[in-house]
């Protein structure tokens, strides 16, 4: 694996290089999909067949009511015709910031194949029996950790073990455990960003990249039918 080249002294870093992307296949507003979550649909499944790791990995990004973001890695669960679903506990600090202001941003970087997807929509919680419905088909061990974590609290060395043990004894739950005998928290479930943008990225050398963007047209009827505008857009 070549090395990035940097130069550094005791205060500074510059990356020197990177590597040249050169994707053989082309979009554009003509080839693509006319429904975005159609075309990631697509893109999604090219992605796991190749072999990139982790495809389902993606940044998301919030913001307070003032307009101060934060971003973090997380993992998506599903797609359906209103969007992009992912799990967390509600009291984190993700979960807190899109109570405040409910709009998102996500981001998908497929390194392997030179693609990036990018989506900014408005959140909205998922039901209480959708969580519990997903929340069931988790290994024992992770329906445990969702229980004991106080997700983005400040904690102590050993608090986390404790608490594990506690909901342990609580629950008899162990890795091997009957998935079914463990309630969902009431302080978790999903959060499912409905895009009003999306950006479909391909890497080409000399940083002359495809990009084409999907808008949202005001006085879409139905977030299950929404009604799209598709551009190109200057790398």
């Amino acid at each position: 694996m070549d090395l990035v080249e940097v130069a550094e002294t005791t205060d500074t870093l510059h990356v020197r290089s990177h590597v040249q992307y050169n994707t053989p296949d082309h979009i554009t507003p003509t080839n693509v999909l006319r429904s975005p979550l159609e075309q990631f649909h697509v893109w999604f499944n090219e992605a796991r067949i190749a072999g990139v790791k982790e495809p389902e990995a993606m940044s998301l990004s919030t913001a307070t009511a003032s307009g101060i973001p934060s971003s973090r890695m997380v993992l998506f669960k599903q797609l359906d015709k209103r969007g992009f679903v992912f799990y967390t506990n509600y009291t984190s600090r993700k979960s807190k910031e899109l109570e405040e202001n409910p709009n998102a941003a996500l981001l998908f970087f497929w390194r392997e194949m030179s693609r990036q997807v990018r989506i900014v929509g408005r959140v909205e919680k998922m039901s209480r029996e959708e969580n519990e419905a997903y929340f069931k088909g988790r290994p024992a061990g992770s329906q445990l950790g969702a229980w004991a974590s106080k997700q983005s609290s400040v904690i102590g060395e050993n608090d986390l073990a404790i608490r594990l043990k506690k909901f342990h004894e609580r629950f008899g739950g162990t890795e091997d455990a009957d998935v079914g005998d463990i309630p969902t928290p009431e302080f978790w479930g999903g959060w499912r960003v409905i895009p009003n943008e999306m950006e479909f990225w391909l890497g080409k050398p000399s940083r002359l990249h495809d990009r084409i963007r999907y808008h949202r047209l005001d006085g879409s009827a139905s977030d299950e039918e929404p009604r799209w505008n598709i551009d190109r857009l200057s790398p």
